[in-house]
């Protein structure tokens, strides 16, 4: 009987519905292992579709492909190490989230998933069956548990792993972030462990899938919850994993331990591989968007250049008659200290021959709203233009705040492909700014200096459609805003929750008011990059007629 296991974990990242790129990565990554001398190579969940397939796997054909995808990739992978991966599979009328494995070119086991979330981002109980929980499966003569993903967070099919003879637990996962998610599947794995008194090793995946990012961040556990082996967040990793069979079982000896970041750099990390992959995977190479003096524009510009290189990124000033000489001279010098292109095109001659157009029709009615919205939607029209004419993805600059009240105008600012900070609240998207001003990594492909020019993060925010115009006018200051937001949104609270909170009882009214008016524009929202347990989109799915109210 082997007394040590080689076990080559692969943190890639896959390419939704890409079956011949992803099986190639898994083939690089056997071909490592093989070269290591590896007993097996593990892939993460679902890693020849890539995840979260949502419907995908519905399509039968799909699965049909991703199956038939495995079969030559296990043909290919004969003479070496076995391989486990991830894969739809068919099995008479039914649809398992399955994990194959692979040995001497023939898919020798299928483990299919028995608890199906349905929660958050996940919908897989109306998607797949749920699988039996079934025993552990044999590479030698060693014998692996390998709950998949949500099995892990229950004890049942862990503790039936061990009680049917599994040495040790292989856990191949496809869990997106949110923020301090990874304190929360360090104590689920922690408690399989202590009850099970086994070693389970934890691999993610890693990547931007539409909204969702996989942060990777595998790990090792031995019996007890010493961690023995803890790779990087939001980067691509292979380690060699080797387990040593003592007295009192098997145990992970210690391998590589990499420190984590603190929240606020993983976020800012989280939103610059999520515009990267989303550009990578759908074919954009360069993106633009307005710059308008103000923070957001600046953030967002600022993620785009560390995602993409400032050659890839078009920033464009598009001045009025009310735009600040401050805000020109701020977006101009944000751009230069990026380094990407700036374009400057004033929209009034537009906004005249429009007025003038709407004249007759608008005649003995007073300036309001329209008039402001008739220059955001003009600045939309004008980059949706440069947009279709350069091959250039439009970014959308809307924070947390403002798409939750509707403080952004439809077919205007919110015009375009992608907006990284749409879950990231004003008040931290101040604290983001300052924090790329402070710090540079390797990940970034921006200035080492601090890019953003401190009157962008210390001026009042104002969107500059009227004379005089700060956000304060119409909406509660910031800090209270995105309290009570926290409150209603994120935290699924009452109006009395904000005022226990101390909070005025006529501000939570008026944002809970604007929440739900403002359904319909998230609704028709560009997607962005999930940092919390309720973004907008899959998170939180509200209706969008509703006259209810909270009476309280």
């Amino acid at each position: 009987m082997a007394d040590r296991f080689r076990l080559t974990i692969a943190q890639l990242n896959p390419t939704m519905g890409d079956l011949a790129g992803n099986a190639a990565q898994a083939k690089d990554a056997w071909e490592q292992a093989k070269a290591a001398g590896a007993d097996m190579v593990a892939l993460p969940e679902m890693f020849i579709a890539g995840y979260n397939a949502q419907d995908l796997p519905m399509k039968h054909a799909f699965t049909l492909d991703c199956m038939a995808a495995v079969k030559a990739l296990a043909e290919d992978c004969a003479d070496g190490p076995s391989l486990g991966i991830g894969c739809p599979w068919v099995e008479g009328t039914e649809l398992y989230n399955a994990y194959i494995i692979c040995r001497g070119g023939k898919m020798v086991t299928q483990v299919f998933k028995h608890h199906l979330p349905n929660y958050n981002v996940f919908d897989e109980l109306r998607i797949f069956d749920s699988g039996p929980i079934g025993g552990p499966y044999a590479v030698g003569n060693t014998r692996i548990g390998s709950p998949i993903c949500e099995d892990a967070w229950y004890e049942d099919v862990a503790e039936t792993l061990a009680e049917t003879g599994a040495e040790f637990l292989l856990v191949p996962n496809g869990s997106p972030y949110f923020r301090n998610k990874y304190e929360t599947r360090l104590n689920k794995m922690i408690a399989r462990v202590v009850e099970t008194g086994l070693p389970l090793i934890y691999l993610n995946m890693v990547g931007g899938q539409d909204d969702q990012i996989f942060d990777g961040g595998s790990f090792v556990l031995n019996p007890h919850g010493a961690v023995a082996l803890q790779l990087p967040v939001f980067e691509e990793a292979i380690a060699h994993v080797d387990l040593e069979r003592t007295e009192d079982g098997w145990r992970a000896l210690e391998g590589d331990f990499t420190t984590h970041p603190d929240a606020m750099e993983q976020d800012y990390h989280a939103m610059v591989l999520a515009l990267r992959d989303y550009c990578r995977k759908t074919g954009f190479g360069k993106v633009l968007l307005g710059m308008s003096g103000g923070v957001d524009s600046a953030l967002v510009a600022t993620i785009a250049v560390d995602a993409l290189g400032a050659e890839n990124v078009r920033c464009v000033m598009l001045p009025s008659e009310y735009t600040s000489e401050h805000s020109l001279e701020d977006a101009k010098a944000c751009a230069e200290n990026l380094g990407c292109h700036y374009d400057f095109v004033p929209i009034t001659p537009g906004r005249d021959a429009i007025t003038e157009t709407l004249a007759p029709l608008f005649e003995g009615r007073d300036a309001d709203l329209t008039e402001e919205n008739i220059q955001s939607r003009l600045r939309g029209l004008l980059l949706m233009a440069m947009s279709n004419k350069f091959g250039e993805m439009l970014l959308t600059t809307g924070n947390k705040s403002e798409v939750a009240v509707g403080y952004a105008t439809i077919y205007g600012d919110m015009s375009g492909g992608y907006n990284p900070i749409k879950d990231l609240y004003k008040t931290r998207v101040f604290d983001i700014c300052r924090w790329r001003n402070a710090n540079a990594r390797p990940w970034m492909m921006g200035p080492e200096a601090a890019p953003i020019p401190e009157r962008i993060i210390t001026k009042p925010p104002s969107a500059e459609l009227r004379d005089d115009q700060k956000d304060s006018d119409s909406l509660p200051d910031y800090p209270v805003l995105d309290g009570i937001l926290q409150i209603l949104v994120d935290d699924d609270g009452s109006i009395a929750d904000c005022v226990a909170a101390g909070y005025d009882r006529a501000d939570a009214k008026k944002v809970e008011h604007l929440l739900y008016i403002s359904e319909y524009k998230r609704f028709q929202s560009a997607p962005g990059a999930r940092l919390s347990k309720r973004a907008f989109w899959l998170d939180r799915r509200y209706p969008i007629v509703n006259r209810w109210r909270d009476p309280s």
